[in-house]
């Protein structure tokens, strides 16, 4: 089978799979991701290109988020799907292991396992975290999870461990600060860095604005 056989099908499983998910995990979002992995892996000569794109529609194919925490179920649906079409195990392996590590889990929790395409992918991810669209992401779970907009006195919680950062439901700005603005700091790939800086500086200036309407000063 051709590799842009297997991307075509994979972007149709993705696009119905997905077809009622979350406005910040859905289709649009692993769009988004796959672009961002395309235009990094451009620039990083030794990656499989074909693991990056897979990895990269698949990564948020059943987020724990929405399972109940369940970390494993999102590399099986991909295991079964890449199964069945037919491709290797060292593939399939790899992609699946992409899945299980891409996520941010607190600032605790050490990379278990890595390799140049979940580098490349993990930037991918954490670009579309960042910036405005980040900033939309970031409200829209909050609200799909029914969390404050902001309350001043429940403060970030900024050494989480990974089952406190799982189990966290504080008001949506706390995220801002108990991950996406840490986000900057953790890309891996020359490009990511170059392409998180701006977003970076959008958030920063998003959330002055945000605080200084809060209190009325503007």
């Amino acid at each position: 089978m051709e590799d842009q056989s297997i991307i075509d099908k994979t972007v149709d499983f993705v696009k119905k799979t997905l077809v009622d998910a979350e406005g910040g995990h859905d289709w649009w979002h692993v769009y988004r991701v796959w672009k961002n992995a395309q235009h990094i892996a451009q620039n990083e000569t030794e990656v499989d290109q074909t693991v990056v794109e897979l990895g990269a529609l698949l990564h948020d194919i059943a987020d724990y988020k929405f399972h109940n925490g369940d970390e494993e179920v999102g590399p099986k649906v991909a295991r079964d799907f890449l199964t069945n079409l037919g491709l290797s195990e060292e593939i399939i392996s790899h992609v699946e292991n992409i899945i299980r590590h891409i996520s941010f889990k607190g600032p605790l929790e050490e990379q278990k396992w890595t390799s140049l395409e979940l580098q490349v992918v993990q930037d991918a991810d954490r670009l579309d975290a960042i910036g405005a669209i980040g900033v939309a992401r970031t409200f829209n779970y909050g609200g799909n999870k029914g969390r404050m907009l902001y309350n001043p006195n429940i403060k970030p919680q900024l050494n989480m461990t990974k089952e406190e950062y799982k189990n966290n439901v504080s008001p949506t700005i706390n995220h801002f600060y108990e991950k996406l603005l840490l986000l900057k700091d953790l890309m891996n790939t020359e490009t990511g860095k170059q392409m998180a800086k701006s977003r970076h500086i959008f958030m920063e200036k998003y959330l002055e604005q945000f605080l200084t309407e809060w209190e009325g000063e503007r």
